[in-house]
C-alpha cells in the first residue's frame, strides 16, 4: 500500500513536474526570440486592442452615447475635434473688417486698412486696430463714431445729357452727374468712366467700389466706343494715320477700330479706344488737327444705351453684372 501510494504520489508530482517544465520551457522560447520582436503585439492581442476596454488606453470606455453604446476614449476624441473644426468654421461666416467697411460704400479694401490702424474704427464699443478681424453678424460696428453696416450692391447705367460734370474727389461743382442719380438709391454711388461737362453717352454708377475701383484703374483699358462730331470734314489720310497708331505724350495709344459712321456726316466718326487716359479721344483728334464739337459714349464695359433715352438711368440686369465682373 504504501509503495502504491508513492507511485501515485510520484504521478501526480510529475504532472505537476511537468507543468512546470512546460512553462519554464515555454519562457526560454519566449526569451530566446530576437530583440526586433520585442514589443510587438500578436495578432490575437491586435484583435483584443480593437474592442472597447475598461482599462486605460484609447479603447478605454469613458461613456455612453445617447443610444447606450460604449463611448471610447478615441471617439471621444475624434468627436470633440470635429466639433471644434465645426466652430471654427462657423467663425469664419464672420466678415473681415476692412471688407466690412468697403462693403458700406466708404472707401476700398486698402483704405480701410489704414483707418482700422489708426484706430478710426470701433466693434461694439471697442477700438479695433487688428487687421483681420471678423466682423460677426449683430456686432455693431461704428467708423469714426458713424455706425455703418454693408449696404446690397447696386449697379446702374445712365445716358448722360449734356451741362452736367462728372467730379472727381474732393472736387465742388454745380449740376452734377449724382444730381442725375439722387433718385436711384439711397446709397453712396461711385461712377465708371467720367465724362466731361460737355459730353453726351453711358456711364456706370455702383456702390460697389472695388469693381468701381478695378474699372477705372488706366491699366484695366475698358472698352469704349465713342461716335464723334467734328468741327469740319475728317480727311481719309487722317483716318488712316490714326488705324496706324499715334502718340500721346511719347506713348502709343490702342485705337482698334476707328472709322466714319455709317449713313452719317463726312465729319461723323466712330472711335473704339481701350485707354483710360483723361480726355484721351479729344487729345487724339486733336493730334491731327481736329477738333470734338459733340462727343457720344456708345459702349462702356460691353454695356450700350440701346432704349434709355438721354438723360435717364436702369438697373443692370444680373447677367450685365457678371460680364462686368469678368473683366
Amino acid at each position: 500500500m504504501s509503495r502504491g501510494n508513492e507511485g501515485s504520489k510520484s504521478k501526480g508530482s510529475g504532472r505537476r513536474d511537468g507543468k512546470s517544465a512546460g512553462a519554464s520551457k515555454g519562457n526560454d522560447r519566449r526569451n530566446d526570440r530576437p530583440y526586433s520582436d520585442k514589443g510587438k503585439s500578436s495578432s490575437r492581442g491586435k484583435k483584443s486592442d480593437e474592442r472597447p476596454t475598461t482599462r486605460g488606453g484609447k479603447n478605454q470606455v469613458v461613456g455612453t452615447s445617447r443610444s447606450g453604446k460604449p463611448v471610447t476614449k478615441k471617439e471621444y476624441i475624434d468627436r470633440k475635434k470635429a466639433e471644434s473644426f465645426t466652430k471654427r468654421k462657423t467663425d469664419k461666416a464672420g466678415t473681415r473688417l476692412n471688407k466690412y467697411i468697403a462693403n458700406s460704400g466708404l472707401c476700398s479694401r486698402r483704405d480701410a486698412d489704414i483707418y482700422i490702424k489708426a484706430g478710426s474704427v470701433s466693434v461694439n464699443g471697442k477700438p479695433v486696430v487688428e487687421m483681420g478681424y471678423q466682423v460677426m453678424p449683430g456686432d455693431e460696428v461704428r467708423f469714426d463714431d458713424r455706425p455703418i453696416q454693408p449696404s446690397k450692391k447696386e449697379y446702374f447705367i445712365l445716358n448722360k445729357p449734356k451741362g452736367f460734370n462728372s467730379p472727381r474727389k474732393g472736387e465742388r461743382s454745380s449740376r452734377t452727374v449724382l444730381d442725375l442719380m439722387e433718385s436711384a438709391s439711397p446709397n453712396s454711388l461711385h461712377f465708371v468712366g467720367r465724362l466731361g461737362r460737355a459730353s453726351l453717352g453711358i456711364m456706370l454708377f455702383t456702390n460697389d467700389l472695388e469693381l468701381a475701383n478695378k474699372l477705372n484703374n488706366p491699366k484695366q483699358k475698358l472698352r469704349k466706343i465713342y461716335q464723334v462730331a467734328l468741327d469740319r470734314s475728317f480727311k481719309h489720310e487722317d483716318l488712316m494715320q490714326l488705324r496706324n497708331g499715334i502718340l500721346i505724350d511719347r506713348e502709343p495709344v490702342e485705337i482698334k477700330e476707328i472709322n466714319y459712321v455709317e449713313n452719317g456726316k463726312n465729319n461723323e466718326v466712330g472711335i473704339e479706344i481701350h485707354s483710360g487716359k483723361d480726355n484721351i479721344v479729344q487729345r487724339v483728334f486733336e493730334a491731327v488737327g481736329y477738333e470734338i464739337k459733340v462727343l457720344d459714349r456708345v459702349v462702356l464695359g460691353g454695356l450700350t444705351k440701346k432704349d434709355l433715352p438721354r438723360g435717364h438711368y436702369r438697373k443692370l440686369k444680373d447677367q450685365e453684372v457678371i460680364n462686368l465682373k469678368m473683366i
